[in-house]
């Protein structure tokens, strides 16, 4: 690696850090940052700070939010009988990019995973219970990410969830619009044949 001046570097080694930035990808950025005027540094720099000192989760889904409750929540139009369990915030984002789901939401922050020592007690499934005990949740669907982790989690709340009285779903999973067959692997076609319905 070239030698950087010392402030680079460590912006550079920073900016690493970050989910699927490498070496190259970090050191443009770095130079991005050194090309902007101060100003906008100054706007990158108050915007980090204030994800971290301004947000925080919604009380009643774990959403990220900066208020008490989310935009979900807090809205009257969505249907609070109807919730939709998904890992983390991010899962909310592709499931309002199709513009169906008008229940509300529960975010979990993570999936079962013994091997890395994350039980039912390090999710956030205590707050969805309480929820259900309520009595005006009607329907879970469960949309957990289609990981060994994932089917483990969707396994768990529905073994949880169905003696509450609950009708417990999962979302479809399977083979995605426009892609070919023989490109599938045999998971992805045996979620397809275990979710096709009648035409």
């Amino acid at each position: 690696m070239p030698d950087f001046a010392e402030p680079l570097a460590r912006l550079i080694n920073e900016f690493k850090r970050l989910p699927g930035i490498g070496q190259k990808s970090a050191q443009r950025l770095a130079f991005h940052v050194l090309r902007v005027s101060r100003e906008d540094a100054e706007h990158l720099a108050q915007s980090i700070v204030d994800v971290k000192d301004k947000l925080g989760l919604c009380t009643l889904c774990n959403n990220i939010s900066d208020s008490d409750l989310c935009p979900f929540c807090r809205d009257s139009a969505r249907d609070p009988k109807v919730v939709c369990v998904v890992e983390e915030p991010l899962g909310i984002i592709g499931i309002e990019t199709t513009r169906q789901f008008e229940g509300r939401y529960h975010v979990l922050h993570g999936a079962l995973s013994p091997l890395r020592g994350v039980g039912p007690e390090s999710l956030r499934i205590k707050g969805l219970v309480e929820r259900i005990g309520q009595g005006e949740i009607q329907e879970v669907i469960i949309a957990t990410n289609p990981t060994v982790e994932g089917e483990a989690t969707a396994v768990y709340l529905a073994r949880l969830l169905k003696p509450l009285g609950v009708k417990v779903t999962r979302i479809g999973m399977g083979i995605p619009v426009g892609s070919d067959l023989e490109f599938s692997d045999e998971v992805t076609i045996s979620k397809a044949m275990e979710g096709r319905r009648e035409m």
